[in-house]
């Protein structure tokens, strides 16, 4: 989950870590129907590609987490943390093989001088992936993975924003089909689900928010910087992916537009945002 700053998407530091080599055969999966095997090379080279984007091409200082063999889904780091202003609240992930992930995480953003919160009621669940930020307020998805006691959490921490629950199904967390796509946009997939997820949302926020509606919640899943010199910057998925909705986002005139593949981790339930917290490093 990212941070806020001054300015939205605003960002000059990113938390990646390394895919590991049990991620193929042991890393959750939503559905254990018609699994799709994960090419492991490839894997590796769009991961790549999303982090030199990130550290060559947008200029973010990247702190690198090495992989962990008995944690087969620690790439999809954005889900062990809450990151807003200088307070990052350390994740309690809704699956019990996930938890130790959030040390490593949890020791970065020490060395970084955020405010550490972590979560001690054992009843609670808070996964980063059903948490949305929008410049504005937090929604958070309720979830397989994220409950009403770990959504509190949220709210307790970060008093400063309203915070409002959003039913998520259809899939694994909200950020699958909705992120903010820009200042007061929200890319959301056209699916039911979807959909129903938008209509929660706007029924309960104070403010008003423009839309950009894809015909592929997967596509919903992009990732919004403010970078100096460059302005909007959108990373989305490739039109070779999602025809339809690269042409949607083409459309968005005055961004910087990076495709980025992600065939195979989404195998394993994993979209753009997944692979990183993106933040502003306390001084």
């Amino acid at each position: 989950m990212t941070s806020s700053g001054a300015v939205f998407g605003r960002y000059n530091v990113a938390i990646v870590r390394d895919l590991a080599d049990s991620l193929g055969e042991q890393a959750l999966r939503m559905s254990k129907e018609e699994e799709q095997s994960v090419d492991m090379e490839k894997a590796r080279q769009e991961h790549k590609f999303y982090t030199d984007t990130l550290r060559y091409q947008l200029g973010l200082e990247l702190k690198e987490l090495p992989a962990v063999a008995s944690l087969p889904d620690c790439v999809f780091v954005e889900d062990t943390a809450v990151v807003c202003g200088d307070t990052a609240l350390v994740t309690r992930p809704g699956a019990p093989s996930r938890r130790p992930e959030v040390e490593a995480t949890k020791k970065i953003l020490k060395e970084l001088n955020f405010n550490i919160v972590e979560i001690k009621d054992e009843t609670a669940t808070l996964d980063g992936g059903d948490v949305l930020f929008t410049g504005k307020e937090f929604f958070v998805g309720l979830s397989k993975r994220t409950n009403q006691q770990g959504a509190q959490i949220v709210a307790d921490v970060f008093k400063d924003y309203a915070v409002s629950t959003v039913e998520v199904t259809g899939t694994l967390h909200l950020k699958t089909y909705c992120t903010m796509a820009g200042p007061g946009l929200i890319a959301i997939g056209s699916s039911p689900h979807a959909q129903n997820a938008l209509k929660q949302m706007q029924e309960m926020s104070e403010h008003s928010y423009n839309k950009l509606t894809l015909l592929d919640d997967e596509a919903a899943n992009c990732v919004y910087l403010n970078i100096p010199e460059k302005g909007h910057v959108l990373l989305h998925r490739t039109a070779k992916e999602f025809p339809a909705s690269a042409k949607e986002f083409e459309k968005l005139k005055d961004y910087t537009l990076i495709p980025v593949t992600n065939t195979e981790l989404a195998k394993v339930d994993g979209g753009l945002t997944c692979c990183s917290i993106l933040l502003n490093k306390c001084t």
